[in-house]
Parts: structure tokens; sequence; C-alpha cells
């Protein structure tokens, strides 16, 4: 067995309203492990805004801010500045967002932030549609993917906005993927970006087995298998410097990936075989931006 070397300390209590097997709530507890008790949250509307739980109970042990949907990023902003002036310059601000609040709604304020480098970690959690409300698609869906605004037969086809990619062209000071079946590395990661000065921009794959469909008990398991199979790649860009920080000896085929979630149900051999495709093509192109660590 491994012994992971997490943080003791927990800065979210159980009694949250998550569904069953919610990616994002790990996601929360592992990032404020890396971030500690001096952080403040800006949380937008999605799924982690009725998560927390109804007022005046939360299950957040850090002072939270929620914010309007296309904002988290001003908001962060505005935090920021306001704690430097009342003397609290070192506390982590930080957003913390879904992909619909990130890739589409609230883009336009996340660009502004990262084009004046503004101090603050900015993280979007994407499960990969607007689950809040019901599994819409959003920007941050992957071709092929089943939600309720692309049923059957109408699926999504265009392909999944690259919001790491994006964030690296504002040549913010650090972009880093992460996955909560990896927390080591997505501690690790939190950590290393705590340490930081300007933007730093944080893009974790949150599962959702509402949305994608599988037993919540699995859900650790499926999202080791996206990285396992190249589907989510974990590396980090430090000033512009790609490195790998995970890799699998073998690569799983990305078949068992899709095949484990019934919103990929529909897909027939041939359309698996051109994800597997589009997965390699990515893989290599991030290969070759990629230094050996």
């Amino acid at each position: 067995m491994v012994k992971l070397t997490l943080p003791e300390a927990e800065l979210m209590d159980g009694g949250h309203v998550a569904c069953q097997g919610c990616g994002a709530a790990l996601a929360m507890r592992l990032f404020l492990k890396g971030t500690g008790p001096d952080t403040a949250l800006v949380i937008p509307a999605c799924c982690w805004a009725v998560i927390a739980g109804p007022m005046p109970t939360t299950c957040l042990r850090v002072p939270t801010v929620f914010s309007a949907f296309e904002a988290t990023a001003a908001v962060a902003s505005g935090l920021k500045a306001g704690l430097r002036r009342t003397g609290a310059p070192k506390t982590i601000v930080a957003g913390f967002a879904g992909d619909g609040g990130t890739a589409d709604i609230g883009i336009q304020a996340l660009s502004g932030a990262a084009e004046r480098n503004e101090d603050m970690i900015y993280v979007c959690y994407d499960n990969e549609a607007y689950m809040n409300t019901g599994v819409q698609r959003s920007g941050a869906t992957p071709p092929g993917t089943w939600t309720t605004t692309t049923p059957r037969g109408l699926e999504k086809s265009t392909p999944k906005k690259d919001m790491p990619g994006i964030m690296v062209a504002h040549k913010v000071p650090y972009v880093a993927t992460l996955n909560p079946s990896f927390p080591e590395d997505f501690v690790a990661k939190v950590k290393k970006a705590a340490s930081l000065p300007g933007l730093r921009y944080l893009h974790v794959l949150a599962d959702c087995p509402t949305g994608w469909k599988h037993d919540p008990a699995l859900m650790v398991e499926v999202g080791r298998l996206a990285t396992m199979s190249h589907f989510f790649p974990l590396y980090e860009v430090e000033n512009g410097r790609y490195r790998m920080t995970w890799e699998p000896g073998q690569p799983a085929p990305v078949a068992k990936y899709l095949k484990g979630q019934g919103r990929y149900s529909q897909l027939t051999d041939a359309d698996i075989v051109k994800v597997q495709s589009d997965v390699d093509a990515r893989w290599a192109a991030l290969k070759k931006l990629t230094t050996p660590a």
C-alpha cells in the first residue's frame, strides 16, 4: 500500500451537500490542504455554491465570498486589493469555479485578471458540463459526449476548449493540470502555486458521477483512468517551461476510460478509434513542448 504524505490538517468539514462520489468536493479538500488556513475563497454560481451548505452553516473553515457567475476573477482581484490595504497581503485569494464559469461565462474576467497578472490562484474544477443546472454542454465538454443539450444523435462535435493553453498564452507565471485521483501530485502543485506571485491557474479534472453516469464508488478509479489513458495528462508550465509531472509506464487504452461512463455509451467502435487518435495527437504535441524532469 502506498503511504500518502499529505498535510493532516482539515479545512473542509464533513456535512457538505455534494452528490456521492463528487470529484469537486475532493478537489476542494485537497486544495485547502495545499494552501492552508490563511486562504480566502471566491466561489461563483456553480456546484460549489451549493456544496458548501445553506446559510448560516458551511463545511468550509476559510472565509468565502460568493460572487456572480461571470465575476469570479474580478471579485478575487478586488478582494486581494482590499486585503493589501487592510494589512493582510499574504492571505491567499483563490477563485474556485466550474468549467462553465471559467471557459464560458467567466472567461472575460479571468482574461483581464491574467493580463494584469493579479496576485491570485484561479482554480477551474472541470466536470465537463454545467452540472449544477442539469448537465448542459459547456465549452469544456469533450466531443462525442452526451449532455441534456447534446442528446443522443446530436452529441457535441467541436473540440474541448483548451483552458490551460489559453492561460499559457496569457503568459501567467504558473499553469498546471491536477487530478484528485493523484493526491500527492495535486497538493504539491497547489503548494507550488501558493508560493509564487502573480496569477496562477490550476485546471482540475473533477469527476461528476451524476453527469458522467457511472457508479459513484468508482470516482477515483475513473479519474486515474483519465490520466493513465492520456485523456487528461498531468503537467505544469512555470514561466513558459513545460514539465510532465506524472506519466503512465504503459498507457491504458482510451476505450477503457470511455466505456466506464454512460455519457459515452452511444459511441461506436469507429468513434472510439477517432477519440484514441485525437488523444494520441494531443499527447504527442504536449510531449514536444515538455522538457525532461
